[in-house]
């Protein structure tokens, strides 16, 4: 059994499809990231940079009960574990994970700055005042739709010519381009490719894993931006 220390999130999601897809049983742990559940000391010893997702694997390497943080390093983790959707021939394989780092360098970080400063952050503050994050990050996000779009010219997914955990990786991140500020209709083979990963009952369930939570949490609280984005997140400590 694997214990997911997770929260309703792209990063979260991309983990959840791959648990779903691979059909290893788990047990979701809600860890509320606008709660402040990520600076408790019992989720710390497990991911020590007080971010989600995380997961504890009771029976890992060995039989041996192993924890793991990060969510590229978990998709890599389950794709060995299961055997699946992590191909072994080396080519594919490094195919594969340069995808994988595509995503965890590029698509998460700049995508997720886009949404903070065309959605998020003009809840709190004047839009005028964010019109520099606004265009720096919109810019880089239609860069990025750029390359994914031109390279799924004439393919059917990202990596070694299969799906695989590239694809589950990027996915959650393309669902809604507007909150980004980025025109979906511009990157069709984006959203081609979108459109058919999002079909998926594998994909379809994951994403629900936790959507009652997220519905019922209070994003745009003082108390949850300041977690989240404030200065008490650098002066929390674990006990």
């Amino acid at each position: 059994m694997i214990d997911l220390y997770t929260w309703p999130t792209p990063n979260g999601h991309k983990v959840h499809i791959m648990l779903e897809e691979a059909g290893l049983p788990f047990k979701v742990h809600p860890i509320n990231i606008q709660a402040g559940d990520q600076f408790k000391p019992e989720f710390l010893k497990i991911s020590p940079n007080n971010k989600m997702p995380a997961m504890v694997d009771r029976n890992g390497p060995g039989g041996k009960p192993i924890s793991v943080f990060e969510s590229g390093a978990i998709l890599i983790y389950l794709g060995k574990k299961s055997g699946k959707f992590l191909p072994t021939e080396e080519h594919q394989h490094y195919d594969v994970l340069q995808w994988l780092m595509f995503q965890m360098a590029s698509v998460g970080p700049m995508l997720g700055q886009a949404h903070h400063f065309n959605a998020y952050a003009p809840e709190r503050f004047p839009r005028a005042k964010l019109q520099y994050g606004i265009d720096r990050y919109v810019n880089e996000g239609n860069r990025i739709y750029g390359v994914m779009n031109r390279h799924l010219e004439g393919k059917e997914w990202f990596a070694a010519g299969q799906y695989t955990i590239a694809d589950m990786a990027i996915f959650p991140w393309t669902r809604d381009p507007a909150k980004q500020g980025i025109k979906g209709e511009d990157y069709p083979n984006v959203m081609r490719w979108r459109d058919k990963i999002w079909k998926r009952p594998q994909v379809e369930k994951a994403l629900k894993t936790l959507s009652d939570a997220n519905r019922t949490s209070n994003a745009y609280s003082d108390k949850a931006w300041e977690l989240l984005y404030g200065k008490s997140q650098v002066q929390q400590r674990a006990g």
